[in-house]
């Protein structure tokens, strides 16, 4: 097993109501069933600095589109994933084992949920920061972004420590804005005014 470690940023949008029981509930961590009974979720992945076994993956994206049919942790996932077309062979395969969890991390937390590979697919991928908003857009794919939810706090944000697998100890709480847009493997989604999180990650294993 290769070492490995990253930093970066995060966020994802599903197609709950705000906020997404999943993690926020009085049931135990992701046994609450989600609130449209399905759960339809984008996460995106923008890597500052990235190192596996001595293949950089300074600048690299992914994402992943998963479907639960019911809650998380009864399993029976399908899992879709999507490459940055900037990375060469070894970059790659380095992304592919952190983020299949093949080589530990926090996506081996997820990893035992998957039963549906859809497959991988080199891509455009473009990440984009601005202010609080973050997005991504792959071509004829998706076009998902988020932004805080309304708060009093005078940061205009909202952060808790929910034990997210991605994200344990520190997660915005978020909304998708309008136009987040998924279509691929037959499904389309519109997560628009929906669930969303995003952080900072620090990964290694």
């Amino acid at each position: 097993m290769a070492q490995w470690q990253l930093s970066g940023e995060y966020f994802e949008n599903c197609n709950c109501n705000v906020v997404c029981p999943c993690l926020v509930s009085t049931g135990a961590p992701l046994t609450a069933r989600p609130t449209e009974g399905v759960c339809d979720v984008v996460l995106a992945f923008h890597i500052d600095k990235g190192n596996y076994g001595g293949v950089s993956l300074d600048g690299l994206n992914v994402a992943l589109a998963v479907h639960a049919p019911g809650p998380m942790a009864d399993g029976n996932l399908s899992a879709a994933a999507y490459i940055d077309e900037r990375a060469d062979d070894q970059q790659t395969a380095a992304l592919g084992a952190i983020f299949t969890g093949a080589e530990g991390g926090p996506m081996s937390a997820f990893a035992p949920l998957i039963t549906i590979q859809l497959g991988v697919k080199k891509t455009p991928i473009r990440y984009s920061l601005a202010g609080k908003s973050r997005s991504v857009e792959i071509p004829g794919i998706m076009q998902m972004a988020v932004e805080p939810i309304p708060t009093m706090h005078p940061s205009g944000e909202i952060w808790l420590a929910a034990g997210h697998p991605v994200a344990p100890d520190r997660m915005a709480l978020a909304v998708g804005s309008s136009g987040s847009t998924f279509a691929d493997h037959g499904m389309r989604w519109d997560n628009s005014g929906k669930n969303g999180h995003y952080a900072p990650i620090g990964w290694s294993n």
